[in-house]
């Protein structure tokens, strides 16, 4: 027989959901008020009603909001899960396929230079730090690293467009440039985490030839057959169904997809994501049904998820400088140089190679995400978290000023008369 939460357990499922949304939307429109991105300030909220804070203060409170009823709590963490899946089907929109194919060799420069470039060191480090960093992981060695190498690797595509809408550089030359090198950045880090956690399924290295096929196999399959199949379910859709239907279509074909590479052994995530990619590729799912989408998710579904991460660790007690600074230094050395070789190799002057370079190295949601799912997998533990939080907060917020920065030297390049560039001895 079913069985279903009691009056007390709704009671309890729906003051954590609205204790949560409330501080997480509040706390994240003062991030955007601030010209930050909101997840900043929704995590912020997770902190402080979670254990780290409202715990310590008030744990009685905590208890009776959080731990009270076990069922409520795992209620809400599948709510936050289906956000989480649904916000990586609408960042998925993000990726144009089509822009992509028009700079692709210039971007793909930058793009497999910032992620070559990190990932090694961010693979090599594991073994250099891992009595300090990766003591906690119950995974090999050989997983950890791959880990530690991807997320250092992924750049935060929502939040790079932001930055640069915030600095009226979308629809410029060197705009588009960032996005679509952030776009394949994007595609090649999620590929790599699939194999990444296909790995850490078999337990084995032998098992990652299989693994990579699996994740390889499906993503050509969903790019090419399937996104022929979608546009043409689309097109038919579009002449008999209403809008509402057609938006519930997409998010129909996007479980699907997450149940089919679940299935797999690959994160329902990614399979999310690329439905995302094929459905915002058609022409005939509009761009207005696109934005009804976005703003569902990223203010009602996604706070949820990002709130929940600060109710899961103790970012006090876990606070460890130490790993903090070497995740920190590591993570920008590794982007800053790849991406700004990348960018150079591409034919870009310094100053514009140093604006990519800085807007490759913010990190966002992704990384969270990636961390949040690692330390459920104890590839990680607490204190390596904190250190990815920390550090995707710390990219964040630098981004936009360096490249201001550089933005104003370039542009002081560009408007100086050639007399100035005569030297005398």
């Amino acid at each position: 027989m079913v069985s279903k939460l009691s009056s007390d357990e709704v009671l309890n499922f729906l003051i954590i959901v609205s204790v949560i949304l409330i501080g997480a939307r509040i706390l994240g429109e003062i991030c955007k008020k601030y010209k930050q991105p909101a997840v900043i300030g929704e995590i912020l909220a997770g902190v402080i009603l979670g254990p780290s804070l409202l715990g310590t203060l008030f744990p009685d409170l905590f208890k009776e909001i959080f731990i009270s009823q076990p069922r409520s709590y795992a209620a809400f963490d599948g709510l936050a899960n289906l956000g989480i899946i649904l916000l990586m089907f609408i960042a998925g929109f993000e990726v144009d396929l089509k822009q992509i194919r028009k700079q692709g060799k210039q971007a793909a420069s930058i793009s497999l230079m910032g992620l070559i470039f990190p990932f090694a060191l961010g693979f090599a480090t594991v073994y250099f730090f891992k009595d300090k960093v990766f003591a906690g992981s119950t995974q090999s060695l050989g997983i950890s690293a791959m880990f530690f190498g991807t997320a250092l690797s992924i750049t935060a595509l929502s939040v790079i467009a932001k930055i640069l809408l915030d600095m009226n550089m979308l629809r410029s030359k060197l705009g588009n440039l960032i996005l679509t090198a952030a776009m394949i950045n994007d595609f090649l880090g999620w590929i790599l985490f699939s194999i990444i956690i296909q790995l850490m399924k078999t337990g084995k290295q032998e098992g990652s030839f299989g693994s990579v096929g699996i994740v390889l196999l499906y993503t050509v399959i969903i790019l090419t057959v399937g996104r022929w199949l979608v546009d043409k379910i689309f097109l038919v859709a579009n002449k008999f169904l209403s809008a509402g239907v057609l938006i519930s279509l997409a998010v129909s074909l996007c479980l699907l997809s997450a149940v089919f590479t679940e299935f797999l052994g690959v994160r329902g995530i990614f399979g999310a994501f690329l439905m995302g990619v094929v459905i915002g590729d058609s022409k005939y799912f509009p761009e207005r049904l696109q934005q009804i989408l976005h703003q569902f998710v990223v203010n009602i579904i996604a706070p949820l998820f990002f709130a929940s991460i600060g109710l899961r660790v103790n970012f006090v007690q876990n606070f460890n400088g130490e790993i903090i600074l070497i995740i920190l230094l590591i993570a920008c050395l590794a982007k800053l140089i790849g991406s700004g070789i990348g960018a150079r190799m591409s034919g870009l002057s310094k100053n514009e190679s140093y604006i990519i370079a800085f807007g490759m190295n913010s990190r966002g949601s992704q990384e969270i995400v990636l961390g949040a799912l690692a330390l459920q997998a104890k590839i990680i533990d607490e204190p390596v978290f904190v250190g990815l939080i920390v550090m995707t907060v710390v990219t964040i917020v630098m981004a936009g000023p360096a490249m201001k920065h550089f933005l104003s030297k370039e542009n002081v390049i560009k408007s100086k008369p050639k007399e100035t560039y005569t030297y005398v001895p």
